[in-house]
């Protein structure tokens, strides 16, 4: 494909919601619709594309812990907790002023926010506004960054973070876009391939994030290591195409056929 027929990568963002479990971490997943236009039926972590909302200046107005983010890695973190609030229920915010995020029952109370916001009828800023909230960047470790192939018709130069789940705020799915969620090991989600479809970035994000013991040690080694960009490539193997990413981006596998990549 020439370079004039590649596609632009959308920007877009997700965020993999963690908790300790009684064996190890555990992070929040759905399923996504078979209907679904892009990786369908795929057990993925909350996420999608930053809209235009995302990109509003007036968000600095309504977050906590942004002071030093660019305007594109602000706009990315506010897409990362819009989409977790969307296809999660799970909202990453406190009441303006309060050191600690919202309650469980205050969360209930804001569940109606999820489809307007997904069907872009308001923008996040709209909801902060009106509920007097404040977004916490603050709790965002950035985990990986992934941008699809070149010779792919639909691009994403996506942006993984890693947060501890907020005390009391259980998850559900929106029934839309994901048909099911699941709290759930790296083990579990990648060893089961019959149950779950688990295409090739959301795997070595797994295996990364079971590196960790605790999740306040997953969130200390993102800190700690800012992600290298990956952008996975195709050659020609004896037993066909294999997908291909770079050796030093800190991930176990760096290679699988591309069949079974997807």
């Amino acid at each position: 494909m020439s370079d004039t027929l590649k596609s632009v990568p959308v920007p877009a963002a997700t965020v993999l919601i963690v908790r300790d479990g009684p064996t190890g971490i555990e992070v929040f997943m759905v399923k996504r619709h078979h209907q679904i236009d892009f990786v369908a039926g795929a057990l993925v972590f909350p996420g999608g594309k930053a809209s235009k909302g995302d990109y509003d200046a007036g968000l600095s107005e309504f977050s906590d812990g942004a002071e030093g983010w660019s305007p594109e890695m602000r706009a990315l973190g506010a897409a990362a907790i819009r989409e977790a609030f969307e296809e999660s229920g799970i909202l990453f915010a406190r009441e303006a002023g309060c050191p600690v995020f919202i309650t469980s029952d205050r969360l209930a109370g804001l569940e109606h926010y999820r489809h307007p916001l997904e069907k872009g009828e308001i923008g996040l800023i709209d909801m902060l506004r009106k509920e007097r909230l404040n977004i916490a960047f603050d709790t965002l470790a950035h985990f990986a960054h992934w941008i699809t192939p070149d010779n792919m018709p639909k691009r994403f130069d996506t942006h993984f973070f890693v947060a501890a789940a907020p005390r009391g705020h259980a998850g559900s799915h929106d029934g839309r876009e994901s048909v099911d969620s699941i709290w759930i090991s790296s083990a579990e989600a990648i060893a089961d391939r019959k149950k779950w479809n688990v295409i090739f970035p959301t795997k070595l994000n797994l295996m990364k994030l079971a590196k960790s013991k605790t999740v306040a040690e997953a969130v200390a080694t993102a800190r700690a290591n800012p992600p290298l960009t990956v952008t996975p490539w195709v050659e020609q193997g004896a037993d066909g195409p294999i997908l291909k990413i770079r050796d030093d981006a800190g991930y176990e596998q760096t290679t699988a056929l591309l069949r079974e990549a997807t």
